[in-house]
């Protein structure tokens, strides 16, 4: 996160003439709302995970063992997926799952 001290002080023309300035509260006031009007934009944005999740991504989220992910296989409480040798999950079915 890098601020543009122009962004920080609008109303200074130019930005040399900082250098030989004092730091009043009210630039501390005006810096931090700005750092956190930053922050809360950074943290509002969440990355959802991929569409297909592989068994260990699953067990990690719902935090269960191995033993009853499988439980929920066979029950056909989550659906699965197989390609080759390995199994996929929806991460819709888990949230479904979740909401259950």
């Amino acid at each position: 996160m890098s601020l543009h001290p122009k962004k920080l002080f609008p109303e200074v023309e130019n930005i040399e003439l900082l250098n030989h300035q004092v730091v009043t509260k009210r630039d501390l006031l005006n810096a931090s709302n700005i750092i956190l009007s930053e922050l809360k934009e950074i943290l509002s944005i969440k990355e959802k995970p991929s569409e297909w999740l592989r068994s260990t991504e699953v067990r990690k989220i719902l935090k269960i063992s191995s033993g009853t992910l499988q439980t929920l296989r066979i029950s056909g409480a989550l659906n699965y997926t197989k390609i080759g040798g390995t199994l996929y999950y929806k991460y819709e079915d888990l949230e479904k799952l979740l909401n259950q």
